[in-house]
Parts: structure tokens; sequence; C-alpha cells
């Protein structure tokens, strides 16, 4: 854990449901530091499906590639899931495909599960090998220990500069009866959109075929976790796995309520991670509308969320509006300066080409003190619209990336 807790943190970590059909367990593997819990195996009982998406990253780690081929197999039955942290096994060659063999073939013979059931995850430094044995020989203890209830200590087992562990978790009524979803990620720096950004793992009980899951997955992560940012570096390493246990009995296929239940704990899990950015004080908004299209917002929303200049007046509570012109400017989208219109809050900072004639830089200032902040960003040219969730830049973003390895 990387010095002390972000400003931006919840309060606690968020009390979540038990999944029926889902056990967890961590341990420490000592795989970079000794007596750190590093370590979680999730466990799936039978008739369960699982979906995924990954990183798009040309350099993706020999786990990714493993899940990739792995996921759209067998349709339904045991599972497990193995997760490390400290090491990414990225970059490691084939090397890297020999630690994930070794630990599949480990995990496969001590549950019980078959191998091809078996999706690991590694996150950490890049271009060291995974000292594997460490995880082989802690997967017996690991067996032994799953428990319905282990869900918050693998949240902390898959932590690196993260400062708190994450999980959400929604209940919705189908039919009658409670549908249970939850989730934990880790994520902090190394932030930007290729698919998930970050590792998360989210479970459910409801009965779901998994074809249906594979595109709702896929849909609601383009509006979820491909909006954030922290720095604009893509990880090789970002996975999104998630397991439908189905053993509440109730079918949620094309149901609207599980849908929205689970875009809304894959938003909050994703915003989660934005707030444990590294080094972040502040939590920002960028909401873009009035573009020719919605790619074109998407467009200007990341590059705003992205930009150093913009982030390091935010960190500085400085109104710099000249950033945000600059910022959609070299965007790319279809943009006209006198359409052009921006606000912080419900402050109208600039209009019609120019700054606005009510603009009180002294009110900007003040609101650029807070640590939630929206910025407004309309084009005036048509009906396209985005949103995107960043952070600030401070110099503690330099100083936990300048001793990484350290």
């Amino acid at each position: 854990m990387a010095g002390p807790v972000s400003p931006l943190a919840p309060a606690s970590f968020p009390a979540l449901p038990e999944i029926a059909g889902l056990r967890f367990s961590a341990l420490a593997a000592g795989v970079r530091y000794k007596n750190r819990t590093d370590v979680m195996l999730a466990e799936l009982a039978e008739d369960s499906v699982v979906a995924g998406v990954f990183t798009r990253s040309a350099t993706r780690s020999a786990p990714v590639r493993d899940c990739e081929a792995k996921i759209g197999g067998t349709a339904a039955g045991r599972a497990a899931f193995l997760v490390n942290s400290g090491n990414s096994n990225a970059f490691t060659g084939a090397a890297g495909e020999i630690s994930v063999s070794e630990i599949c073939a480990a995990v496969a013979r001590e549950t019980g599960i078959e191998e091809a059931r078996v999706f690991t995850s590694s996150t950490g430094v890049i271009g060291e090998p995974l000292p594997h044995d460490r995880i082989t020989a802690k997967i017996a203890d690991l067996n032994a220990a799953l428990s319905p209830s282990g869900i918050e200590e693998a949240a902390r087992a898959i932590m690196t500069t993260d400062t708190f562990p994450k999980g959400a978790a929604e209940t919705v009524e189908i039919d009658g009866k409670p549908v249970k979803i939850a989730g934990i990620a880790k994520g902090s720096g190394m932030i930007a959109p290729d698919m998930a950004t970050m590792l998360v793992y989210i479970f459910t009980d409801a009965k779901i075929a998994r074809p249906a899951l594979q595109e709702l997955l896929r849909e609601i992560t383009d509006r979820t976790f491909n909006c954030i940012t922290v720095d604009s570096d893509t990880s090789t390493s970002d996975t999104l796995l998630m397991g439908a246990t189905g053993a509440s009995g109730v079918s949620v296929d094309g149901h609207a309520g599980f849908a929205e239940a689970l875009e809304r704990v894959m938003l909050d899990l994703a915003h989660q991670v934005v707030r444990d950015g590294e080094g972040a004080t502040k939590f920002v908004e960028i909401r873009v509308s009035g573009a020719a299209s919605n790619d074109d917002a998407r467009k200007v929303a990341m590059a705003t969320a992205n930009s150093p200049l913009v982030k390091t007046a935010i960190a500085g509570e400085d109104p710099n509006w000249g950033r945000v012109v600059m910022a959609v400017g070299k965007s790319g989208a279809e943009a006209d300066r006198d359409r052009l219109s921006i606000r912080f809050g419900e402050i109208l900072v600039a209009e019609k080409g120019w700054v606005s004639p009510a603009y009180s830089e002294e009110k900007a200032a003040a609101y650029m003190k807070g640590q939630e902040l929206v910025i407004g960003i309309d084009l005036g040219l048509g009906a396209g619209e985005a949103v995107a969730w960043t952070c600030d830049l401070t110099h503690r973003y330099i100083d936990i990336n300048a001793d990484y390895r350290s």
C-alpha cells in the first residue's frame, strides 16, 4: 500500500452480500513482499458461466492471453479465478506462459476444477519473471481456506499502489426473488481506457446464458470502465472477469433491471479507481454535449480528461479555462470557436469565442477548491454527448511512480 489513504476514498469497505455458489480465500505468498496478502482464489460452483473483457495492449501479459483463449470455451461448470499482486507476469516471454500453465495446473489438481476453467490474473511490476512456485506452494492452503465471506480479503490481496480496497454491490428483485451482484477491483495508476483499465472481478447468483452475459458486460464496459482515466497509460494486464453462478435460479436474460443494477456496480467500481488515482486529491467529471456525434463528444471528453495541463491546473485549483479550450482544439473532434461554451460547475466561463461577460474569476477559483468538480463543455454543433471521469495530477503521482520498483 502506497502512503496515506486517498482523501477521495469512501469511509469504509462496503458490506458486500455473500453470493450463493461462490467462495473466496486470500493469503501471503511472498510474490514480491514478505508478510503481505498477495494471492486470492475465487471458486465458482457447478453451472457457473464466465465472461470477460481484456486489454487490447499489443504487449498484454501471459495471463491475459490465456484468459482470452479460454473465455469462449465451456458454456457452464465449476470455475476458479486465481489472482496475484506484486508481479504482472507481463513481457516475460515463454517463461510467462510456463508460469500461467503451472499455476492453472496446480489449481486444477487441488480443486478438481477443469484446467480450461481456471482463469488467472497478475498485477505489479512488468518484465520480471513471476516466481510462480511461491504461488503454487500455497494453492492447497488457499483451497482449504475457501469461505463465502472472504471477498474483502480477496479485494485487499489484489492491491498494488492502491490505497484502499474497492468493492460495490447491488441486490435487485426479479420475479419476487432477490438477485445479488458483488464486485471488487484494483486500480490506481496506469489507468486509461482500452477495456477495463484495471483488474475487476464481478459475481452474481443470477442465471444467464454466457453469450448474453458477454454481450452485456462488453456493452456496459464502454459506458463505465472505458470512460475513466488517471494518466492516459493503458496497462498490459487489464482484465474484467464476471462469473454468474445461477444459484438464485432466477433467469435475467434480457432483464433491464438486472442490467441497470450491474451498470451501477461497474460504474461505482470505475469511480473508485479514479478516486484512488495515484496522488489524486480531486475527482473530476467531464461532461460534453452539443457535439456533431457521440464519437466526437468522447474525443473531447478524453482529450480534456487526459491533458496534463488541465489536470495540473485542477491540482493547483486554478480555473484556467484556456487549457480546456486547448484540449478541445487538439481532440480531433469538429469544433467551432464561436459556438463553444465552457462551465466549471454552474459557472459559465466562456461562450461565443470569448470569456463570458458574467464570468467571475473569484467564484471560479472558489469552486476549484472543492474535491468534486464538473467541467461542462458544449460544442454547439449537434446532439452528441459523452462523459469521462478523471482526477488531478499532483507531485505525489511522480513520487509513487519514481519509486515503484523499490
